[in-house]
Parts: C-alpha cells; sequence; structure tokens
C-alpha cells in the first residue's frame, strides 16, 4: 500500500479490533498495544480512508462511504462496519474526549464522501476535498483498553450499506441492548463479590484482634490478683510482728494489777528496745516493698482498663464489620436476583429472534 499521493487529516492512538467472522460477537484483538489510526485524503481520486499499520501490514484499510455509521458502545469504544472488506472495526480510546473526535471527525468525512460522490454523478470536476480543516496530530497518549475482548458485548453496527426489515433491526437491537445490560451486571456483580470478600477478611482479622486482646487482659487480669493476693499477706505478716509479744506470755493467777501493769511496762520498754536494734531496717525494707507492690497493682489496673476500653471499641468495630457484610450480602443478593431476570429476558429476546429468523423468507 503506497500513501505517497495521499495526506493524513488526522490521526490519534487507540487499541484497535476486529470482529470474530465466525460467532459475530467476540472481538479479536490486533495487538497488545495501542497503534496509530489516521485519515487519509487521496486528492486524485478525492476518496478517504482511515488506516492503521501494525508491523509490516495494514491492521485497517477502510474506505469511508456516506452509507457508513460510526456507534458509540460506551465512553470510550467505537465501532463502524465496512461491508466491502467484511468486517466490523472496533477502536478502545484513552478517554472520552478521544473517543468524541474521531467520531466527529468521522462524521465530517463521511458527508464529505456524499459529497464528492454527489458531484462526480453530477459530472463535476472536484478541485479541492471538502473538509476545510489543517492536519494535525492527536498526542499519544498511555491506553488502558476499552471495552476489550474479554468483554463478549453484541455486535451492534448501524451500518446502511444491507438495511434489512424494521422488525428484524428492532429486535436485533434489543437483543444487542440485553447483552450490554448482562455484561453490565455481571461487572457490578463481580465488584459486590469483592466487595464482599474483602469485609469477611476484615472480620477475620478483627476476630484474632480480638481474641489476642482478650488473652492478654486474662493474663493481666492474673497478674493483678497475684499482687493483691502478695500485698494481703504483707499486711497480714506486719501486723502479727506489730503484736506485743507480752500476750502470749500470760502473768501468773496470784499476781496483782499493780505487779501486772508494772510487768507490762517492762516488755513495752524491752519491745521498744530491740524494735530500735533490730527491727528497724526490716519494716523499712518491707515498707518499701509495700509500695512498690502498691504501685504495681495501680498500674496493672490502669493498664487493665485501657485493655477493657480496646476491647469495648474491638468489639464495636466488630459489630459495625458484620452488619457490613449482611448488607454487602443482601446487596449481592439483589444484583443476582436482577441478573436472573436480565437472564431471563435476554432468553425470550433470543428465543423470538429465532422464531423471527425462522419465519423470514
Amino acid at each position: 500500500m503506497s500513501t505517497a499521493r495521499e495526506q493524513p487529516i488526522f490521526s490519534t492512538r487507540a487499541h484497535v479490533f476486529q470482529i470474530d467472522p465466525a460467532t459475530k460477537r467476540n472481538w479479536i484483538p490486533a495487538g497488545k498495544h495501542a497503534l496509530t489510526v489516521s485519515y487519509f485524503y487521496d486528492a486524485t481520486r478525492n476518496v478517504y480512508r482511515i488506516i492503521s499499520i501494525g508491523g509490516a501490514k495494514a491492521i485497517i484499510n477502510s474506505t469511508v462511504t456516506p452509507n457508513m455509521t460510526f456507534t458509540k458502545t460506551s465512553q470510550k469504544f467505537g465501532q463502524w462496519a465496512d461491508s466491502r472488506a467484511n468486517t466490523v472495526y472496533g477502536l478502545g480510546f484513552a478517554s472520552e474526549q478521544h473517543l468524541t473526535q474521531f467520531a466527529e471527525k468521522f462524521q465530517e468525512v463521511k458527508e464529505a464522501a456524499r459529497l464528492a460522490r454527489e458531484k462526480s454523478q453530477d459530472g463535476g470536476e472536484l478541485t479541492s476535498p471538502a473538509l476545510g480543516l489543517a492536519s494535525h496530530q492527536v498526542p499519544p497518549s498511555p491506553l488502558v483498553s476499552a471495552n476489550g475482548p474479554g468483554e463478549e458485548k453484541l455486535f451492534r453496527s448501524q451500518s446502511a450499506d444491507a438495511p434489512g426489515p424494521t422488525e428484524r433491526e428492532r429486535l436485533k437491537k434489543m437483543l444487542s441492548e440485553g447483552s450490554v445490560g448482562e455484561v453490565q451486571w455481571e461487572a457490578e456483580f463481580f465488584a459486590l463479590q469483592d466487595s464482599n470478600n474483602k469485609l469477611a477478611g476484615a472480620l477475620r482479622e478483627a476476630n484474632a484482634a480480638a481474641a489476642q486482646w482478650r488473652q492478654q487482659l486474662e493474663a493481666q487480669r492474673a497478674e493483678a490478683e497475684r499482687l493483691r493476693q502478695r500485698v494481703a499477706e504483707l499486711e497480714a505478716q506486719a501486723a502479727s510482728e506489730v503484736t506485743p509479744a507480752s500476750e502470749k506470755e500470760g502473768p501468773g493467777q496470784g499476781q496483782s494489777l499493780e505487779q501486772l501493769e508494772a510487768l507490762v511496762q517492762t516488755k513495752d520498754q524491752e519491745i521498744q528496745t530491740l524494735k530500735s536494734q533490730t527491727g528497724g531496717p526490716r519494716e523499712a525494707l518491707e515498707a518499701a516493698e509495700r509500695e512498690e507492690t502498691q504501685q504495681k497493682v495501680q498500674d496493672l489496673e490502669t493498664r487493665n482498663a485501657e485493655l477493657e476500653h480496646q476491647l469495648r471499641a474491638t468489639e464495636r468495630s466488630l459489630e459495625e464489620a458484620r452488619a457490613e457484610r449482611e448488607r454487602a450480602r443482601a446487596e449481592v443478593g439483589r444484583a443476582a436476583q436482577l441478573l436472573d431476570v436480565r437472564l431471563f429476558e435476554l432468553s425470550e429476546l433470543r428465543e423470538g429472534l429465532a422464531r423471527l429468523a425462522e419465519a423470514a423468507p
């Protein structure tokens, strides 16, 4: 193919697809990357063509005729039928703006081709293209395949090259719209399933964290109880040591009250002397130990209160996650029901189309 006598009037970047000739439903990609798609004008023959080169061969070589129609099937995907090449071309653009520019240029070129055909039939001589636009190049941009081959959208060509009966065209349109709706519902269903899986993972993580916090709380409670028992033992031991030794050594039955009082005073003095000699350092040590133990108990009680607060917060989060999961399940159920209804309607439309095709002469 030579384009020496042709000049590009518009260029853009898009993923190129062709309809599967066997099924007329699935798209076959022309390559893994976006290609340059250009409008060319042949001044000698007054012909407009859409050309896209992939490697060493022409992926698209479509002459624009007045009967062609470019159809937007989504925000970033469009298609047109070429009866001469007996195929349907599809283009996936990077943005809706690129698709709109290509569609507007297609309409302009189609109008120019119509005027050229009318003038050639009238015997007039054309000296300039019908398009009064300067050639420009749309800068390439990174693309993500729009309406790619993974989506089994029905072929919805509005080409007027081979018009059929009105009723058959209406049924074809209804069937195509039903298939598009089915794909959309399937996408929403899979999105809800993904959301449900994420919520289930978050719920499992929350359950594991709550179990770990419960174990830590039980351990802290056991440690606090042990420290309380230790404090009680130390207090009882201190109280028993303060008890006068005179209570263990009862006076004789014949002693008088004065003798008993003198004996008690003597014993008290001895106790005070012994305390001053030997009991001081020990009591100070025990008092320090009691204070340290009490401080530990207070710290543990504070920690227990914090853990209980965290546990309550985790339980609330767990309940919220469970409620969200139930809502997601309800949404999935509703989406599944709507999908069943759409599939049933699609089945009825297909049966109606089959009966119409059988009844057609």
